[in-house]
């Protein structure tokens, strides 16, 4: 019976096989090739799949990068963007006590003079015998001695701060600072090409540490920048490298790889030697010399006040009348003439911005000698790069700065005047 069946039922199939139309379709299934040597992936089940963040830890430790030691590149990123922050957070710092210490230096300089100038005016007056009673004598000369001694106090102290050099300070620090700033952003945005290392995360914090040491923002004694040192020196706000204990060893074949050859190396040392016998001497000896005029200023300031304050103090004596009142008017006019000479023009800011320029050399030489001395040309930094970065930082062309190199080595005898910095 099941073989009548199945005959049946084939029977059934053929005809209806063919339409009465004449139209018929036909079902070609593609034999597929056997897939019993591949292994199909097992299908997930309906439960959620969670990633722990000690699995996330371990599989980005055995990367190869963190089986030298070093960090993550992205804890490395993560910490760079917490540097920039802090250093925005110098920038608004620095910006506003810088804002804050120019005002002083315009209230303390204006409110000196109009005391020195009060106290000046009140002994040409109990010197012209005009108030006849003595108790308004008395009254004169005694106001115009404590207005002559508050003004020797307050200038001593505004020359011991030096107000305008503090300000000058400030703006250099939020220079610097904005400077940092745009180099870290720079490192980050290109970090998809250069991947960041630990070590420009210790940079950035070495350039940090030594600008907060270079421009202090406190004003107690030990922490503040002297004033009035024994000798002016280039201002340094960069962390200072190691020297090396060997001798330095440049490439002596004709190399020309990453930009650098044998010419470009000469041509950088001839600069080296042009910034430290010409700029930076030059600018250090600027800077010496306000120094002493600074120091003249402010020590000639509250003499004069105080010698004010003495001469007013004995007008009307029988014995010292026209000494006193020649003391007593003309050193409050000295000292007011001197007070705006220091302060007003700014004296102290002068002295910052010199030592300022002479680092700013100083900056460049070892940057250049720093870069030289390395001997894989493969780690230094694109000679082209460099060769333009050194030109811009001296205010000079490309050719500018290869004809300068060139008259300076050819004449490093005579020493001529010219000075590589186009700048200042």
């Amino acid at each position: 019976m099941a073989v009548l069946t199945a005959l049946n039922l084939l029977c059934s199939y053929s005809s209806i096989s063919k339409p009465r139309n004449g139209v018929s379709a036909i079902l070609r299934v593609p034999k597929f090739p056997a897939l019993s040597h591949l292994s199909l992936p097992t299908l997930p089940t309906n439960e959620p799949t969670t990633i722990s963040f000690k699995e996330v830890t371990k599989t980005s430790a055995n990367s190869p990068k963190d089986r030298s030691g070093d960090t993550s590149p992205r804890t490395v990123a993560a910490e760079l963007y917490m540097i920039m922050e802090v250093v925005a957070e110098r920038i608004e710092m620095h910006k506003n006590i810088g804002e804050q210490r120019n005002n002083w230096n315009t209230l303390l300089l204006n409110s000196i003079n109009a005391i020195t100038i009060a106290a000046a005016t009140m002994s040409g007056l109990a010197s012209t015998g005009v108030i006849g009673s003595s108790s308004s004598l008395l009254a004169l000369k005694l106001s115009s001695t404590l207005l002559y001694s508050a003004a020797t106090g307050m200038m001593v102290v505004m020359n011991t701060i030096q107000p305008s050099q503090l300000a000058e300070e400030q703006r250099n620090a939020t220079r610097l600072f904005k400077q940092l700033h745009e180099q870290i952003k720079t490192k980050l945005s290109l970090s998809s090409s250069k991947p960041i290392a630990q070590m420009d995360v210790k940079q950035a914090m070495g350039n940090i540490l030594a600008l907060d040491k270079a421009y202090p923002l406190p004003l107690l004694g030990g922490v503040m920048i002297e004033k009035f040192p024994k000798k002016a020196e280039p201002a340094i706000w960069w962390p200072q490298r190691k020297q090396d204990q060997e001798e330095k060893q440049f490439t002596n074949g004709i190399v020309e790889m990453n930009g650098w050859s044998n010419k470009l190396e000469r041509e950088m040392r001839d600069i080296v030697e042009a910034l430290k016998s010409r700029d930076t001497e030059e600018y250090v000896r600027l800077s010496n010399m306000v120094l002493k005029i600074n120091k003249i200023l402010a020590i000639s300031g509250p003499l004069l006040t105080g010698i004010g304050a003495i001469g007013s103090a004995f007008i009307g004596s029988p014995s010292q009348g026209s000494t006193a009142v020649f003391c007593g008017v003309l050193a409050g006019a000295l000292s007011t003439l001197v007070n705006t000479l220091e302060h007003g023009g700014q004296v102290g800011m002068v002295l910052e911005m010199y030592k300022a320029s002479a680092g700013s050399f100083q900056l460049l030489e070892e940057t250049i000698d720093s870069t030289l001395e390395e001997k894989e040309v493969e780690k230094r930094e694109n000679g082209e790069i460099f060769e333009m970065m050194v030109a811009l930082k001296l205010g000079r062309s490309l050719s500018d700065l290869r004809n300068f190199a060139a008259r300076s080595s050819s004449s490093r005898d005579e020493q001529p005047k010219e000075f590589a910095s186009k700048l200042f």
